[in-house]
């Protein structure tokens, strides 16, 4: 048994079981877990992570924040190190959409290295997602002002994974 695969799987099925009645905001109302199975194949694919836990935190990247998952129950089940990361990326849904945005600009260059290239992962994925199926009620302006604010958050997370790095800049180029 390779204990690196199945953490990755049990991360996989654990979030597809959380956020099994989500649907994205595009038109088409995807499944909500294609969103972290694009994280997990970005960094794997593109950004050339084999860390386990790199991976096991994309998949799990949203649980805690849209789903009713504890920190906790992911430190218990994926450990300490899966866990950090995820605490790393998660939006405290209690303080206004401005300052979570806000802040996720100005601690994205304090981030350890797993949690940067997630937020990276996550960063891509949703330009391709906002390219190739947005959310139905956005206009050019609000995609505009996204990809404004992905380029400051990203501008922090700046020499951490070259390849990821230019499949964010290709993903932000198309859409400006």
């Amino acid at each position: 048994m390779n204990p690196d695969l199945v953490l990755i799987l049990d991360a996989a099925a654990f979030a597809a079981d959380r956020h099994r009645s989500q649907r994205r905001k595009d038109a088409e109302a995807t499944p909500y877990i294609n969103h972290p199975l694009s994280l997990a194949s970005i960094l794997a694919r593109e950004g050339g992570v084999d860390d386990a836990q790199v991976i096991a935190a994309a998949l799990l990247h949203d649980t805690v924040e849209d789903t009713e998952t504890t920190l906790a129950e992911i430190e218990a089940r994926f450990g300490p190190d899966v866990a950090g990361m995820v605490a790393e990326v998660t939006d405290d849904k209690s303080l206004p959409k401005l300052e979570r945005k806000r802040l996720q600009v100005a601690r994205a260059a304090h981030k350890s290295p797993g949690a940067r290239l997630v937020k990276l992962a996550d960063k891509i994925a949703n330009l391709r997602d906002l390219a190739g199926s947005p959310p139905a009620d956005w206009d050019a302006a609000r995609k505009a002002e996204y990809v404004r604010w992905a380029r400051e958050v990203v501008a922090g997370l700046r020499g951490t994974n070259a390849a990821l790095e230019a499949a964010f800049d290709a993903a932000a180029a198309v859409l400006a």
